[in-house]
């Protein structure tokens, strides 16, 4: 179990960056599975040529900049529809993955990687590598709340909820959609180098389906607790990741066939849907209505 919390603790750097298009956004990114495999795959190849953990990672990071930059220009300049821009680019990255790659996968059992002091000292699968994970989704988080409250992030954050509102202002909101997307895919990407360095090897197919586990993250989080304001969106979006990776976990160690487990994300996200939505889970009070109505009921003396 302490596995699925650190897989959910990485993988929550990408629930971020989907977090940022299909909430603040709006807009419908489906080139995640590309640009996940595209940082992988870019970390992978230049950590075996001999380039430092680190600096791979950040031109992993930066593949997935470029990535979202292209769709973003093909729905902005192109007038392309959103979702058909993030097909087109995901496709055209299948391609230039295995370019990067120079085949399906790349092996780094032998290579110096960020996860190679930790696995020396014996630590992953322990609640010292938790700290460690935690602590990275905790700055990438702060990074993001602090960029959001800025202008240009306040910006982003017009455009998606009224565009025609903030270009009334002056504000140019193809750029804005295109930094959005550079953004959310940068996050998205340097998810893929990390987890192709966790898991010591990046594939081609290492990204495929992730848009389910990205969208159950930020749908199990927000679910869960409700986001007011962006502090705590993104925190729902990393407690999301973690507790998604749990129930996956769960349902391995319940015996289901690991085959299954795109069927489990899919429904699990359905669940997350619905649940809210029926008319009985809506009858039942919550706790916060509980309190509120405790708080204004007349007492004995008033009467």
């Amino acid at each position: 179990m302490t596995g699925a919390v650190e897989l959910g603790l990485i993988y929550a750097v990408m629930a971020l960056g989907v977090y940022l298009t299909f909430r603040i956004l709006d807009f419908p990114d489906l080139t995640v599975d590309g640009s996940f495999t595209a940082g992988g795959a870019t970390a992978a190849i230049l950590i075996v040529n001999g380039v430092n953990p680190f600096a791979a990672t950040a031109a992993g990071a930066a593949a997935g900049l470029v990535a979202g930059t292209i769709t973003g220009l093909l729905h902005t300049k192109g007038g392309i529809n959103p979702l058909l821009a993030g097909i087109l680019t995901q496709i055209g990255l299948y391609s230039i993955n295995l370019r990067i790659m120079d085949g399906a996968n790349v092996p780094l059992l032998r290579q110096e990687t960020l996860i190679t002091p930790l696995r020396d000292a014996e630590v992953l699968g322990t609640w010292v590598s938790i700290l460690i994970f935690a602590a990275l989704a905790l700055v990438i988080k702060v990074v993001m709340d602090w960029f959001l409250n800025t202008d240009l992030g306040l910006a982003i954050q017009a455009t998606g909820d009224n565009p025609a509102m903030i270009r009334s202002f002056g504000v140019n909101t193809h750029r804005t959609k295109i930094l959005g997307l550079a953004l959310s895919n940068g996050l998205v990407a340097l998810c893929g180098a990390l987890i192709a360095q966790y898991q010591g090897f990046a594939d081609i197919s290492m990204g495929i389906g992730l848009i389910i586990a990205g969208l159950a993250s930020v749908i199990l989080g927000q679910a869960i607790i409700p986001p007011r304001i962006i502090v705590v969106a993104t925190a729902a979006v990393i407690a999301g990741s973690v507790l998604y990776r749990v129930a996956i976990q769960i349902a391995l160690e319940v015996g289901l066939d690991p085959n299954d487990m795109k069927l489990v994300s899919a429904v699990l996200v359905v669940l997350a849907l619905v649940l809210p939505k029926w008319s009985v889970l809506r009858r039942v009070p919550s706790i916060r209505s509980i309190r509120r109505s405790a708080a204004v009921e007349p007492t004995a003396g008033d009467r």
